[in-house]
């Protein structure tokens, strides 16, 4: 048997990598992480913790606003982009430093370098060190991408670089309609800038229930944001220190910066998979894996959003955990991607688990709809112009909750809770039996008694 330096070898310190290494070696595995930028991955550094950061400043905005109708009376307020920024690369900071305490505590050897397969077991680090492991592990992540070129392409700004902008930009142009291009867009709205959303579909959050997306749409109009749909960006030419975007339909919109959204694709090149015999998954060019993370190649496995299954970071974290359980702790996990509950940080929040109205019709024949749209009672007094969705997709032969989707504050905290109802498949009247926590927005979620709608599929002749 061939000797090995190694039991696991890491490519990649984000949070699917690193979790995996950390239970990999808790279980006695010799284990090294490769990381070529920063311990974290994107989530940490340039990903959802920044961004959740930069939401909550553009909340306050928002509270500002709304304290006159509590009484409170606040003299002119400003905002210092610069000094959010230092604040928020100071957190970053130090998670990237308890990142890399806990791999230390762990046992695992971090090094910051490239790795790149030179066979199926060899890879070469950009130090110049060869290793040999038994098993490899790829936690690569994924990138923006900015789609076909067009003229222009290079003054484009992505979600990278955006959390690095030395100046707020006055008037921002954001191509997107997914989640990402719609929370920077409330980001920056909240912050005070002219922003323009523009989107090749016929409404934004593409694969949301249809109800979240009106929704959505509708309070981001409300807010100030220019939403053009049906459109994409054809190209873009520099004007002094501004930008000219000429859209596919002709006209044309000035900004100070302009950042694409439009999808992410896995980080898989240059790293050496062919030498290895990895295979692609060729339906979306993530790795090819099975329900074990475990890729073509059998002693190599991949997680998180290099295999584009589903692009979140707490699922990298847990195909990470259940594949060093599998290989090292003797514990066969499968990860389970149904009913996966994630939020939409856009103001108002989305929340959202399991099926939409669309899935669920599609796919059982007797669908009850529960539906509560009303004014939030912290508008009462405040005066602002918002509504709350909460909705609720049962089952109407089983009754069990199928779907919950909430457009709100605080969708996000409420929808981790709805979550573990939905996967242990509570039924409409489990949630009619919960005591309503009142006054609360969340107590309409158990309060709704009539159908809001009944739909019954004909079987076929």
């Amino acid at each position: 048997m061939a000797d090995f330096d190694l039991d696991l070898f890491v490519i990649g310190g984000g949070s699917g990598g690193v979790r995996a290494a950390r239970i990999a070696a808790g279980y006695g595995a010799r284990v090294m992480v490769a990381e070529e930028y920063r311990l974290g991955g994107t989530c940490v550094i340039r990903g959802c913790v920044p961004k959740k950061l930069l939401v909550y400043a553009s909340h306050v905005h928002h509270e500002i606003e709304d304290a006159a109708g509590y009484g409170w009376t606040i003299p002119s307020a400003s905002f210092d982009w610069p000094t959010l920024i230092a604040n928020k690369d100071k957190e970053i900071a130090r998670l990237e430093g308890a990142y890399t305490s806990n791999l230390d505590k762990s046992g695992a050897r971090i090094v910051k370098a490239r790795a790149v397969f030179e066979d199926p077991h060899t890879l070469r680090l950009s130090t110049g060190e060869t290793v040999r492991a038994k098993h490899i592990l790829i936690a690569t992540g994924a990138a923006p991408s900015h789609g076909a070129a067009i003229p222009g392409i290079e003054h484009v700004i992505s979600s990278n670089e955006v959390f690095h902008l030395p100046v707020q930009p006055r008037r921002i142009l954001i191509q997107g309609g997914g989640y990402i291009a719609l929370e920077f867009a409330c980001i920056f709205a909240g912050l005070g800038s002219e922003v323009t959303v523009v989107y090749r579909g016929d409404n934004i959050l593409r694969g949301f229930d249809e109800d979240v997306r009106k929704h959505v749409r509708t309070e981001m109009e409300k807010a100030g944001i220019r939403i053009l749909t049906g459109c994409t960006v054809s190209r873009v030419d520099r004007q002094g220190e501004a930008f000219a975007a000429t859209l596919s339909s002709g006209a044309s919109i000035v900004s100070d910066q302009v950042m694409f959204a439009i999808g992410r694709h896995a980080n898989v090149a240059g790293l050496g998979l062919e030498a290895a015999g990895v295979a692609l998954n060729p339906n979306n060019g993530g790795i090819a894996v099975d329900g074990h993370s475990q890729t073509s190649v059998p002693h190599i496995y991949a997680v998180g959003d290099v295999t584009h299954r589903v692009n979140l970071t707490p699922v990298a974290i847990r195909e990470g955990h259940a594949f060093a359980d599998t290989v090292f702790g003797n514990r066969p996990t499968r990860v389970d991607h149904a009913d996966i509950p994630t939020a939409v940080f856009t103001q108002p929040e989305v929340g959202t688990v399991g099926l939409t109205e669309a899935e669920a019709r599609a796919q059982y024949s007797h669908v009850d709809i529960y539906k509560a749209d009303f004014r939030p009672m912290k508008a009462t007094l405040s005066g602002r112009d918002t509504r709350v969705l909460m909705k609720l997709v049962v089952d109407g032969l089983t009754d069990r909750v199928l779907g919950c989707h909430i457009v709100g504050p605080e969708a996000g905290e409420m929808i981790q809770l709805v979550g573990v109802a939905v996967k242990l498949k509570a039924t409409k009247a489990d949630f009619d039996a919960t005591v309503a926590v009142h006054p609360t927005a969340a107590e309409e979620l158990v309060t709704m008694r009539t159908p809001f709608a009944r739909h019954v599929r004909q079987a076929a002749e």
